[in-house]
């Protein structure tokens, strides 16, 4: 499971959000046991105590059954949901499906954001400030930073459509878009748009977040557009 090998700290939440996008994608599957108390508190560098936290959420939201002397086995149920479309669309359909959710996640973010996903926030930002001549790197962390926005809503639905978006971005149609679009120029750019998204939601203020959102996924679909005819 490659969601355990983060290297920042977390909290609860993050720990919880972490391993609720990875049974929702699939990356755990139903009736699979998941690591001890333990193992979870040393991958995320936390105490059992926050591990023990992060699974009683879980277990509240029915994603997982902890069963006492046996440990934690996920009882979320994937297989019916489709996901054949996602997986289908191009970069420009995604862009336009990102435009419609986006900016309300910058506003649901200003509302349930906590305090230790603005600090992820804040690493991955900072993470993107230094990769202008590594767009790969560049690239991983902006998906990062997308799903933690989303994250920060606590609404599930969103967070699995915004991580069923994601999921795609290493396909041979996303890898050739981002080495056409992803210069030095249009990374800086990227890097004062994420900025001041992160800014405006520290700040609380929600209609100035969606906006700086807007403006950064039009700039993003101009790019592909014109990467398009090439």
């Amino acid at each position: 499971m490659n969601i355990m090998n983060s290297v920042l700290r977390y909290g609860a939440e993050n720990i919880a959000s972490e391993l609720r996008r990875g049974i929702i994608n699939g990356e755990i599957l139903v009736s699979e046991k998941l690591p001890a108390e333990r193992e979870l508190a040393e991958k995320f560098r936390v105490s059992r105590g926050t591990v023990r936290s992060a699974l009683s959420k879980l277990e509240k939201e029915k994603f997982i059954e902890i069963k006492p002397g046996s440990g934690a086995f996920v009882i979320y149920e994937t297989s019916t949901i489709p996901v054949s479309e996602v997986k289908n669309a191009n970069p420009l359909e995604l862009i336009d499906a990102r435009f419609a959710l986006e900016p309300h996640i910058c506003r649901l973010a200003v509302l349930h954001g906590k305090k230790e996903q603005f600090q992820k926030l804040e690493t991955l930002v900072d993470a993107m400030a230094k990769s202008v001549k590594d767009p790969t790197q560049f690239a991983s962390a902006d998906t990062a930073f997308h799903q933690v926005l989303a994250d920060c809503t606590g609404n599930n639905l969103l967070i699995w459509i915004i991580n069923q978006i994601n999921s795609v971005r290493g396909q041979d149609e996303w890898t050739k878009a981002r080495h056409l679009t992803l210069n030095d120029n249009i990374i800086r750019t990227y890097n004062i748009q994420h900025n001041q998204i992160l800014l405006a939601i520290k700040s609380r203020e929600p209609e100035k977040a969606a906006s700086f959102m807007k403006e950064h996924l039009e700039i993003a679909r101009l790019s592909l557009t014109r990467a398009a005819g090439t």
